[in-house]
């Protein structure tokens, strides 16, 4: 198992990854006021700039789609990457070799070879394009016209062809420096005669949300091919994990985070079908099927607020080998935040067929008449008993309940009973208790039909994580002006962040970010890095990097900080002191007299203290 890389060199990578360098790669930003520098966000459509980056603290926030981190965190969004591959990524472009605990490196790349590998893909992807245009490729050329595909389709998808010599792109890349070894590790070349990987076949490259070349996929054109596979695709290399990547990711993104939904269909050429009938949320595996990795990548994509309106939409075919993909993907179903709906065409036509059969508008209508995944696997899961038997219908049920009762959305869960009910011919009540005592078993179908389905483990429930406070609640300025001040200017405050206690924030996310402060211990150089590592829910991770970005309303000073706090404290004691007079209210002062004395006289001292606190909000005496 891969061990941790080393804090020092996680540091200087850090360090040296200026956040305005590696976000303005791929975002055109300017200079906004306050230090920040503010541009378009790449994570969502928008017209107006609300994407803020502040190089002193080393944060970007969108206060768009509320999308927020460090550098790290910036590279794991626009490359879906993990936090290791995010940081092996910077690390290669800032010139640190990493070193790992445990022994973990052993099987690490070296440094630079993910981006000699990425820069080897680019200029192969533009030489298969152009030779899509030779006299060779004509029966590449052929094979995508016979499919709907124009030039124009060709060149938006960046199909190309690999020619039949086998050492053409070999030759090309060496014109360009590249060593064997490296088109070897990359999966270009083939080992011991540096032969093209591909030869003589129809060539889409893979791409990445930032439009990097991961690898490629090429189907056979020539009976003589020597690979008889009808596709082949990049091997396993240090950027392609096929586990890992989409096929048509590069141009559905956005669209993909803008509608919450996703597409998900079989191939190449469905994937350009789709796009080009106005379906520009599809997306593709790449020479595997789909798995628990791509539906968590997915999961991240889908932009809703509210994960429960996001969709994601499977086409199959309607055949049995169909069924059993979508009892496959049912399995794993768990892994996706958003609903999960199947669309099966009833003549079994796959979305590039059908768009050449029965044009654009049939593929659209295709994803508009989907169905719930839950109710395709239900139907199919009941379809195999005898419902014309009493014993057959109670073992339809006792199978089916298990699937109603792990949807996520409860508002759905009443419905289905209904179905379920009607499917079986049995009475709704007696659906409702089988579905209660399936209760929120994990769901897993197999062909044991009448094997009970077992809970999930612990570390499988899903975490929710805290609630995102409202930015521009007033209620709630004074607790988030404090901790901006905390996150950006630290130094204002006195050691103990002057006597400020947990319990002078009432919002969960707010009291949590003031805990992982206190955790953080004394401010140096790399605040607020150490809050964040500190801050272990993923909402208050977010709030910390809009904080790091949000204008500071006077420049920091110890008098500000020491308002700011009085402030805070004040909405604290004047909680308690409502809290004390309600209290006094339900006491009786003549029967429980001491206890009535023992409030009234605390009730003075808070009184006393909310004299003091409102004088030191208001600041100093002119």
């Amino acid at each position: 198992m891969p061990g941790l890389i080393n804090e020092e060199d996680l540091a200087t990578v850090r360090e040296r990854s200026r956040i305005e360098d590696v976000v303005g790669s791929y975002v055109t930003l300017r200079p906004g006021g306050g230090g920040a520098l503010v541009g378009l966000c790449p994570f969502h459509d928008e017209k107006t700039p609300s994407f803020r980056v502040t190089p002193t603290r080393g944060f970007y926030y969108c206060f768009g789609c509320n999308k927020g981190g460090d550098v790290i965190g910036f590279v794991q969004e626009i490359n879906n990457s993990s936090f290791v591959e995010a940081v092996e990524f910077l690390a290669d472009r800032v010139g640190v070799q990493l070193r790992f605990t445990d022994g973990g490196g052993g099987n690490r790349v070296e440094p630079g070879l993910r981006s000699r590998i990425l820069e080897a893909n680019r200029l192969a992807a533009e030489f298969f394009a152009a030779q899509l245009g030779t006299p060779e490729a004509v029966a590449g050329r052929q094979f995508l016209a016979e499919r709907g595909f124009d030039r124009d389709a060709a060149e938006h998808f960046g199909v190309g062809f690999a020619p039949m010599g086998g050492r053409d792109l070999a030759k090309h890349l060496r014109g360009h420096k590249f060593s064997d070894d490296e088109l070897v590790k990359a999966s270009l070349i083939r080992e011991g005669g540096g032969w093209d990987y591909f030869q003589g076949r129809l060539v889409w490259p893979i791409r990445d949300a930032g439009r990097s070349v991961l690898g490629f996929g090429a189907r056979r054109l020539f009976d003589d091919d020597r690979m008889p596979a009808k596709y082949i695709n990049t091997r396993e290399t240090p950027v392609y994990k096929k586990s890992n990547v989409l096929y048509g990711l590069d141009l559905a993104r956005q669209n993909i985070a803008k509608k919450n939904q996703a597409v998900v269909v079989e191939g190449y050429t469905d994937v350009m079908a789709a796009h080009l009938a106005g379906v520009d949320t599809a997306v593709a595996s790449c020479g595997t099927a789909f798995g628990d990795d791509h539906a968590r990548l997915l999961s991240r994509l889908i932009g809703s607020s509210d994960a429960l309106k996001g969709e994601v939409v499977f086409t199959f075919d309607g055949d049995a080998a169909g069924q059993a993909a979508a009892l496959k993907v049912f399995a794993g179903d768990q892994h996706f935040i958003s609903q999960t709906y199947v669309a099966i065409e009833p003549t079994g036509l796959d979305p590039c067929d059908l768009r050449i059969q029965s044009g654009d508008a049939a593929v659209r209508e295709l994803v508009a008449r989907r169905e719930p995944l839950y109710r395709y696997v239900m139907a199919n899961t009941i379809a195999g008993f005898d419902l014309d038997r009493v014993d057959g219908r109670l073992e339809a049920l006792r199978a089916a309940a298990p699937l109603v009762g792990s949807v996520r959305d409860n508002s759905l869960v009443n419905g289905y009973i209904h179905e379920l009910a009607k499917m079986l011919g049995s009475d709704v009540d007696e659906v409702r208790r089988e579905v209660a005592r399936a209760g929120r078993r994990k769901v897993a179908p197999s062909s044991d039909r009448h094997r009970e389905p077992e809970p999930p483990p612990p570390d499988e429930q899903p975490a929710l994580g805290l609630p995102m406070p409202n930015p521009r609640d007033r209620g709630l300025e004074v607790e988030r002006g404090t901790l901006r001040l905390m996150v950006r200017a630290p130094e204002a405050f006195e050691q103990g962040w002057n006597d400020t206690a947990v319990d002078d924030f009432t919002h969960p996310a707010y009291r949590a970010i003031f805990e992982a402060i206190l955790a953080a211990g004394t401010p140096a150089s790399d605040w607020p890095q150490p809050v964040v590592q500190a801050a272990a829910d993923p909402t208050a991770v977010q709030v910390i990097a809009a904080l790091a970005t949000e204008p500071l309303m006077r420049p920091a000073s110890p008098t500000y900080a020491a308002e700011y706090v009085a402030k805070l404290k004040l909405l604290s004691v004047s909680r308690t002191i409502a809290n004390l007079k309600s209290k006094l209210q339900r006491t009786n002062p003549v029967d429980d007299q001491p206890s009535y004395n023992r409030m009234f006289a605390t009730l003075l001292e808070f009184e006393k203290q909310r004299r003091e606190l409102t004088e030191r909000a208001a600041g100093p005496a002119l």
